[in-house]
């Protein structure tokens, strides 16, 4: 099939605040379809610090960010309501976010948790202390996911009550964790415990409906399940004894970067996490399974080697473990057990299909490990060369993912012109451009088509295009190794309702979708 990568974040519509929104995915998944694309791929979604953007650094493992919450369909406030919560001034902050190219998280956040503490306040008069069917609906929904929200709701209480410091800067008790300071947290933070609780309720409760009209509309939806989350996040904070604190994160130096990376995030202790026998990885894999229809496993090389070095120092950084023999074992052992928690889905549900992001530097043994067990790799066409040259798509295994760009490259419109020229020439020529229109400056859109049609001859099960390159625009979504307002903040130019209206964009989706259909997608 064919599918489409935008972040929930770059989703657009009249109705939104300023950001993307659960409620919107069906939205996104309806225009998508007519440009024949049946699998909607987003980025992570789960909630973030105040003051992050990056989806790669969430505050949980497994709670939605409330910022993508639809509060227009909260039950517990209609419009009167909240426009009594927003007043003058919030309103016309509303329709400034609304009209911004770019995301302002912070200021979308606190428009939105304004009116999601409102109607959690509503919620506790009317429903909770009445113990009517709505409080049990949320009662049962705290007991079912109890594993994940529990932490979450204490993390961030205790947060709160420390001025927005992290885990580590708090007395020791809390910080430990002691029964003792966890009994008083949930003594005298009672209130706010139950918000958070209600809150996840909430954004639940609208990605189950979002999912069942994508279903409805014939569209997949695929996710990502980051290799790591970061050190001050409720997760670490309740599992401290199973990473690595005094080590970070990266990639070994590269053509890219002659001195490696350093990500900043923690590292996993594996020994430690084999004692209960990766139970957190596991349980971040159902929670995927439960939101996704397939999706990808972000830096999938680290369950076979960590790159860590200790920041702050001259250490250039070290595997873990370090020979080949380990390193093969460690990740068959790991990618089996989380392959394992896929296969076991409950009885009726389709289980879904995880794909495996092997792109950079990959060892050949973790392919050889992924081809046995099945799981589909990244086929990136600008970066499939031999020595002979370019890999043909059409000769690429069928499980595997074929894209001309990810979310952390340029769309392949922008990109084309800082390829080698020998590259463009043999791509242009594979593709059936003529050098006028190969060499044509900026944007074009006959040479994007072709590129298009190029990618899906592959013989890829999935072919992937950002949303960028099924518009036609070349802003990035994230560019590796550089911090800004640029990173993570890209939102399609115009509503979806405004899109669709445009007769010259839907020229394009259709031919998109005639190349789709071409191509037996």
């Amino acid at each position: 099939m064919a599918g489409v990568v935008i972040p929930l974040s770059a989703v657009r519509t009249r109705r939104d605040w300023g950001i993307g929104q659960v409620t919107d995915l069906p939205v996104c998944a309806q225009w998508v379809r007519t440009a024949g694309q049946r699998l909607l791929q987003i980025l992570p979604a789960h909630e973030l610090a105040e003051g992050e953007t990056s989806p790669y650094g969430a505050l949980t493992a497994f709670g939605l960010d409330p910022i993508y919450t639809d509060v227009e369909a909260v039950e517990d406030l209609d419009a009167s309501a909240r426009a009594a919560i927003l007043g003058e001034a919030g309103a016309r902050e509303l329709e400034r976010l609304r009209g911004r190219d770019r995301v302002e998280y912070s200021a979308v956040r606190a428009l939105k948790a304004r009116v999601l503490r409102a109607a959690f306040e509503r919620f506790r008069e009317r429903e909770w202390s009445r113990d009517t069917v709505r409080a049990r609906k949320l009662a049962d929904f705290i007991r079912s996911e109890r594993d994940w929200l529990d932490d979450l709701a204490l993390y961030g209480a205790l947060r709160r009550a420390h001025g927005g410091w992290g885990w580590q800067t708090w007395a020791e008790g809390e910080r430990d964790r002691t029964t003792g300071a966890i009994a008083r947290v949930r003594s005298e933070q009672a209130d706010a415990l139950l918000e958070t609780a209600y809150v996840a309720w909430t954004i639940e409760g609208q990605w189950r409906a979002a999912r069942d009209q994508m279903r409805q509309l014939g569209v997949e939806l695929m996710g990502d399940l980051p290799f790591i989350v970061c050190a001050e996040s409720a997760d670490v904070w309740a599992h401290a004894s199973q990473f690595e604190l005094g080590l970070s994160l990266g990639a070994p130096p590269d053509d890219y970067s002659a001195d490696g990376q350093d990500w900043g995030l923690p590292a996993y202790d594996w020994l430690a996490m084999e004692v209960d026998r990766l139970a957190w990885l596991r349980a971040r894999v159902r929670r995927a399974a439960v939101l996704y229809d397939r999706f990808r496993m972000d830096h999938v090389v680290g369950y076979f080697r960590q790159w860590v070095r200790r920041p702050g120092g001259a250490d250039r950084g070290r595997f873990d473990p370090e020979g080949e023999d380990l390193q093969r074992t460690r990740g068959r052992r790991v990618l089996g057990a989380l392959l394992a928690e896929v296969e076991h889905s409950p009885v009726g549900v389709d289980p879904p299909r995880a794909i495996a992001e092997d792109l950079g530097v990959i060892p050949p043994f973790v392919r050889d490990t992924l081809r046995e067990r099945g799981v589909p790799g990244y086929r990136v066409l600008p970066w499939e060369k031999d020595a002979a040259g370019f890999r043909d798509p059409r000769a690429f295994p069928r499980e595997s993912v074929a894209s001309w760009s990810t979310h952390d490259t340029a769309p392949i419109d922008a990109w084309w012109s800082d390829l080698p020229e020998g590259d463009r020439v043999a791509l242009a020529r594979r593709a059936g451009l003529t050098t006028e229109v190969a060499g044509a400056p900026g944007i074009d859109g006959r040479r994007s088509l072709a590129l298009l049609r190029d990618l899906y001859g592959a013989s890829s099960d999935l072919a992937l295009i950002l949303a960028q390159e099924l518009i036609g625009v070349g802003e990035r979504i994230n560019t590796p190794g550089t911090v800004g307002p640029q990173n993570w903040t890209w939102r399609l130019p115009r509503p979806i309702e405004d899109l669709s209206a445009d007769a010259s964009l839907a020229a394009r989706l259709a031919a998109v979708r005639a190349l789709v259909t071409a191509a037996g997608r």
